[in-house]
């Protein structure tokens, strides 16, 4: 049974940072992939960011130059800072891992002053 466990996230203003942090804590011996999803009100789930083991990177246009990712292999943990911070980037944030197969449970984050 696979389990990601999601950390970070919370309340920030509007041009702050936040950090968030998916671990891969079981059922996971070598990672292919890892990433994130967010998904807002009333809006569908959307692509983040995506890292693979060949150390291959996308982002979604929005959060491009303000969102970087990181992947510690070793750890199976993933990293995403998040910095410039706007109000579309408020939703609930997903990890995901061996592209896509499977999700975390999801963490807030909401950028608001």
């Amino acid at each position: 049974q696979v389990q990601l466990v999601e950390s970070g996230g919370g309340l920030v203003q509007p041009g702050g940072s936040l950090g968030l942090s998916c671990a891969a804590s079981v059922g996971i011996v070598r990672v292919d992939s890892m990433g994130w999803y967010r998904q807002a009100p009333g809006k569908q789930r959307e692509f983040v960011a995506r890292t693979n083991s060949g150390g291959t990177t996308r982002y979604a246009d929005s959060v491009k130059g303000r969102f970087t990712l990181s992947l510690d292999n070793a750890k199976k943990t993933l990293y995403l800072q998040m910095n410039s911070l706007k109000p579309e980037d408020t939703a609930v944030y997903y990890c995901t891992a061996q592209y896509a197969t499977y999700w975390g449970q999801g963490t807030q984050v909401t950028v608001s002053s």
